[in-house]
């Protein structure tokens, strides 16, 4: 087992013990299983042991691979020396870009002696850049689960039907078009997936698939299906939803094994009332079929509109010349009218993470939502598509506005924008109309006033404070220019805070911009309020200055001396050819320019708490949160019944959109893996109206069993300093100080997750517990043990498909680091119990293993249900209370 883990670069690791060694080699080759997917090296670590102990890795049965590795060409070229290999993953998805959106791999082929791997049942080419399925994948004469979802697929090549031993096939999210006749071919497939591609027409061969269970065609553009599906006698489930289907066969209803129909978002106007009936039909977001109409829908229906509801799970809708209307799970609008779309269009969506060096807010702007992504980019729209965006309800309108800003790919531009609050829920939401989708997030800026200067002069004032105002007199320019004024009133109070100098005043702060880079022709009247308190009868002019600053506020100087500044009984006027931020000051100060950049920053930042709260229940979950100081406590209430922790961190103070980081400290360590983790650290964003928090999975890398481990997380500004103290406690002093904050964890003296008596494994003990119900089928804690067993080194894998996150897999495999009975048990079990009220729980399973590889499982946990189903029917006979009519699948529990 050294030897092994020596070859794969993990020797110093494997030396910490016999049974340290067995873990992770447990890990890497265990039952002829070799998964170096995990590591972002796997590719070398493969080719050192291939070159050590070759004799060992031609007998590997089950290999996986990451495809985003580099080192995966000459990889390729090993892989017919495996001649017993059963299942072969080469996924891509394992890195993921900026936006936490998983990377495709590298892989665009295969080589063609592949097809001499004759063992090989299982192939996974999920997440790459295949654009054409690889010839030698015909030649498999095993192959009878084949996944190759997430490529750029636009065929299938016409002798696909040669996989004559093919059960299950998924083909989702490429770029289908059609389907070869010869799919109809495919005598034993079971499980067909086809959903989110470009499909138009099916063909009639597709009837022939006589042993087929599942058949998912949604979000394809479908606009009508064959009739011959209704030969399909061993169908169960039919998904169709979010296609163009005017019509549907009323032959479906016949299909004898069939639990449910899928017919959501699609434009049937007239369902055959032989579907309509049919309990398991499915119809919402149809014009004339909806189950559960409401006023919107029923308005929707009467325009003669279709109306789509999306679920979480979707990323995307089908759009005609028709026109539709679209509500995401987000709680985000469209409208398309009739005809904006002449011909039909699958529009995809996502919501991203903002991040700061993309998403550029200009001074004083407040992001109040996430970036709404819509492709394809750069489609031109026959007519405006509106979109209604929830943002988050801002602190105070006044003095400010709300805008939905776009990116055209080069540079951001505010759109119109009207605002709404809903009366029931008091959410607010922006209005916008566009011709093109891109990108969208909505802001909170200052309120923006503008016009067209012509050759005739204009007068422009402002709308915030209507004594300010700027003349253009006749002649000042030869070609009509765009102009912006924006205003930012500065109290009394605020000056005095910042500067601590109870006769500072100043005036509002004018920001101006024009779309021209040349200077007027003749000079600009601009007029400001005096400061606050002063007046025309007791100005001191010794103490009234003009600044004018740069359009970034870094600079400001006083320009007090080289304009002509007139007074009136309130106000200030002065004439410039040029526009810049100006701003009026009245002070016994000498050095205003260093003050003022001073007060500028401080009125740009937000003062702010940082708290790290654990869960009761789950200590080792952490909760951190960067919060503005007046939500501190409403948040603290909120959480309190859930979470324990220290009080919050002493007040900061940041910028909207500043990076800062929280590190853990004193033996505390987390998942280095995770996207948003550099270096050791979690990286976090900070806006002020959205939610700055994460909850992650901590550990101590040190074994705690006998005792707590009082650790901390630590914050800092940027980037973290080389060497820092770890019983810092106190802000650090000077200007360059990057430390913000730490707070205290404690991690307890670790506990048996499953009790301390010996149970049936293990020394696992469990509570009574059953999965499902009569209409889908019992799962005993019997069966789910027997499950458990077969697994195997898949765990993880299967843990993540069942819905747990990344965080979660790994603490259970430190939990139980040194017993992989133990860590199947715990994923299992923690999954069930969460899961056990869930009807869909066992189909749910199901469908995991099949996405895991593991057909093997699926086939046995099918088999229970069958005969459970079976048994029930039986017993339902025996005493007589059987409907002659009735057609329901029921279940009962194997005993």
């Amino acid at each position: 087992t050294q030897k092994m883990a020596e070859l794969l670069g993990l020797g110093d690791e494997c030396r910490e013990g016999a049974s340290g060694a067995s873990a992770l080699a447990g890990s890497c080759l265990a039952d002829n299983r070799l998964n170096l997917d995990v590591y972002p090296d796997g590719c070398r670590r493969f080719l050192q042991l291939f070159k050590g102990r070759r004799g060992e890795v031609v007998q590997v049965e089950f290999l996986r691979l990451s495809s985003n590795d580099h080192l995966l060409g000459t990889t390729l070229g090993i892989l017919p020396h495996l001649k017993h290999l059963k299942s072969l993953v080469l996924k891509g998805g394992h890195a993921r870009d900026e936006f936490g959106s998983c990377q495709h791999g590298s892989l665009t082929n295969l080589p063609t002696n592949i097809g001499n791997l004759r063992c090989l049942t299982h192939l996974d080419l999920s997440f790459n850049n295949l654009s054409t399925l690889p010839s030698c994948i015909l030649h498999l004469p095993s192959l009878r689960v084949l996944l190759v979802s997430h490529n750029s697929l636009v065929a299938l090549p016409e002798d696909f039907g040669s996989l004559s031993k093919l059960t299950f096939f998924s083909a989702m999210k490429n770029q289908l078009k059609n389907l070869p006749q010869s799919i109809g071919e495919l005598a034993v497939l079971q499980d067909l997936y086809l959903s989110e591609n470009a499909l138009e027409f099916l063909p009639e061969e597709v009837g022939n698939l006589h042993n087929c269970t599942e058949l998912d065609l949604s979000g394809n553009r479908l606009l009508s299906i064959p009739d011959s599906l209704a030969n399909l006698k061993s169908l169960r489930r039919l998904h169709l939803h979010s296609n163009l289907l005017v019509t549907v066969p009323a032959s479906l209803a016949s299909l004898p094994n069939l639990s449910r129909l899928d017919l959501q978002n699609n434009c049937l106007r007239a369902v055959p009332p032989e579907i309509q009936t049919l309990p398991f039909v499915h119809l919402r977001g149809n014009p004339l079929g909806e189950t559960e109409p409401s006023p919107q829908a029923d308005e929707s229906s009467a325009r003669g509109l279709r109306r789509l509801f999306l679920a979480s799970g979707e990323d995307s809708f089908s759009v005609t010349s028709e026109g539709c209307k679209v509500v995401l799970a987000c709680g985000i609008h469209f409208y398309f009218p009739p005809g904006a779309a002449p011909d039909p269009l699958r529009i995809y969506f996502r919501t991203l993470a903002p991040d700061p060096q993309w998403v550029k807010l200009r001074h004083h702007d407040v992001l109040l939502s996430r970036v709404l992504e819509l492709q394809p980019h750069g489609v031109k729209f026959q007519q405006e598509v509106q979109i209604r965006m929830p943002y988050a309800s801002p602190q105070t309108l006044h003095q400010r506005e709300v805008v939905v800003r776009t990116f055209s790919g080069q540079s951001w531009s505010d759109l119109r924008t009207r605002v709404e609050q809903k009366r029931k829920s008091k959410k607010h939401v922006a209005h916008c109309s566009v011709l093109h989708f891109s990108w969208f997030l909505v802001v909170s800026r200052l309120v923006q006033n503008e016009c067209k200067v012509p050759t005739e002069g204009t007068l422009l004032f402002s709308s915030v404070d209507p004594n300010v105002k700027v003349t253009f007199p006749p002649g000042v320019t030869e070609e009509t220019r765009s102009v912006k004024l924006q205003v930012l009133p500065v109290s009394a109070e605020e000056m005095e805070e910042i500067t601590a100098d109870a006769g500072c005043r100043a005036s509002p702060l004018l920001c101006l911009s024009q779309d021209s880079l040349m200077d007027f022709l003749r000079p600009v009247r601009i007029q400001l309020p005096l400061p606050p308190g002063v007046t025309g009868l007791n100005l001191d002019r010794s103490r009234l200055h003009l600044l004018h600053g740069d359009p970034e506020g870094q600079t400001w100087d006083d320009i007090t001396s080289q304009v002509v500044l007139e007074f009136t009984h309130l106000y200030a006027v002065f004439e410039v050819t040029h526009f810049s931020w100006y701003w009026l000051w009245y002070t016994t100060k000498t050095y205003i320019g260093g003050i003022a950049k001073k007060v500028y920053e401080r009125l740009r930042m937000y003062q702010v708490n940082f708290i790290a709260l654990q869960r009761k229940k789950d200590p080792e979950q952490v909760l951190l949160q960067c919060v503005p100081k007046h939500k501190v406590d409403p948040v603290l209430k909120k959480l309190q019944d859930r979470y324990r922790g220290p009080e919050p961190s002493d007040m900061v103070e940041m910028f909207e959109g500043e990076q800062f980081f929280a590190a853990f400290e004193r033996g505390i360590s987390i998942d280095m893996d995770r996207p948003d983790c550099v270096d050791g650290r979690l990286s976090f964003i900070f806006y002020s109206h959205l939610k700055n928090m994460k909850e992650i999975y901590v550990t101590s890398p040190v074994d705690r069993k006998g005792q707590a481990v009082k650790g901390q997380v630590s914050f800092y500004r940027g980037a973290i300093p080389e060497s820092v103290p770890e019983d810092a406690s106190r802000r650090r002093k000077g200007p360059d100080s990057l430390w913000l904050a730490t707070l205290p964890i404690k991690l307890p003296r670790l506990k048996p997750r499953w009790g301390e008596n010996p149970g049936p494994l293990n020394g696992f003990s469990f509570p009574p517990l059953n999965l499902g119900n009569a209409e889908t089928g019992y799962l005993t804690q019997a069966n789910l043990l027997s499950i458990a067993r077969r697994m195997g080194a898949d765990w993880q894998t299967i843990g993540l498909n069942l819905g747990l996150t990344y965080q979660q897999i790994e603490r259970i495999g430190y939990n139980n680091r040194e017993d992989l009975d133990k860590q199947i048990l715990d994923m299992l079990f923690s999954w069930a119990q969460q899961n056990s009220e869930d009807p869909d729980c066992v189909s749910k399973l199901i469908t995991a293993m099949k996405e895991s590889g593991r057909q093997d499982i699926a086939d046995e946990v099918e088999t229970i249900i069958e005969l459970g189903q079976q048994k029930y029917r039986e017993s339902i006979r025996r005493v007589g209370l059987e409907q002659e009519s009735s057609t329901e699948d029921s279940a009962i529990a194997m005993m």
